[in-house]
């Protein structure tokens, strides 16, 4: 196929994309300043890699979160959310609780997976500071292990009220 019958056909049948699920309810106790679009600060507190697998799915192409307002970036300077994932460990407690103070206000905290969320498997592990929630303040929790694409995306969505 020539590429200007490739043309004649990509105008022929427009655009095809599956309707957006209906909104979720928007997160009561987030800054209305996040509505809309946020950036989103992503820090591995000492998971399996099961929920960055699942994160990696929900800004990919099939669920495409970035279309609902959230895009991932590299620093929590640029950040409105800080998405933690797995339990926290010793190591992690402090750079956790600096990379939160860095992230500028109004910003959310989400707590994705049930490690993230109450310690899951790892609860009695020597190296384990704790959840999420007792080292800084979570403003959503995403439960799962590990929580669908779907639910990151939802999630997500909550937060930007798209």
């Amino acid at each position: 196929m020539s590429l200007r019958g490739l043309a004649r056909l990509v105008r022929r049948t427009g655009r095809v994309a599956e309707p957006a699920p209906p909104a979720p309810e928007p997160l009561a106790g987030v800054d209305p300043a996040l509505r809309g679009s946020v950036q989103v600060r992503h820090v591995d507190a000492g998971s399996c890699n099961g929920c960055e697998i699942e994160i990696g799915a929900a800004f990919g192409p099939v669920y495409d979160a970035e279309r609902y307002g959230a895009r991932l970036v590299a620093s929590p300077r640029h950040a409105d959310v800080v998405l933690v994932t797995g339990v926290v460990t010793r190591n992690m407690a402090e750079p956790l609780r600096l990379t939160v103070a860095a992230t500028p206000e109004p910003r959310a905290v989400v707590a994705l997976g049930d490690c993230a969320r109450g310690c899951g498997l790892m609860r009695d592990g020597y190296g384990v500071a704790g959840a999420v929630s007792d080292v800084v303040p979570v403003d959503l929790e995403v439960p799962g292990c590990p929580p669908e694409p779907a639910a990151v995306v939802e999630a997500l969505r909550r937060v930007t009220g798209r």
